[in-house]
């Protein structure tokens, strides 16, 4: 494989790894996506307790207000976070 295509399994792999414990296998609730961010997200985000900031992080990213985040919506957060870390490493 392809280091993108390596990436994209990796990507994949994380989402599921999260997905599932508390409902749908499909989406992350709000604790799933807190033991995703805390995890796999901790060194950008630091470890997350602050309840409102991840309150605020869901509902951002909850695009389509159904009260869970879709692999799209996921994958939205990633893409912006590695778009924030190109920008961050390209002013160095």
């Amino acid at each position: 494989m392809s280091d993108v295509q390596k990436a994209m399994a990796l990507l994949i792999a994380a989402f599921h790894k999260y997905s599932g414990k508390e409902g749908d296998k499909l989406t992350l609730s709000k604790g799933e996506l807190k033991d995703l961010l805390n995890n796999e997200l901790g060194d950008i985000f630091g470890k997350n307790t602050d309840q409102k900031a991840l309150d605020k992080i869901f509902k951002d990213l909850d695009a389509n207000a159904d009260g869970i985040v879709d692999f799209q919506e996921y994958v939205t957060l990633v893409a912006c976070l590695t778009m924030l870390c190109n920008e961050f490493f390209n002013k160095k």
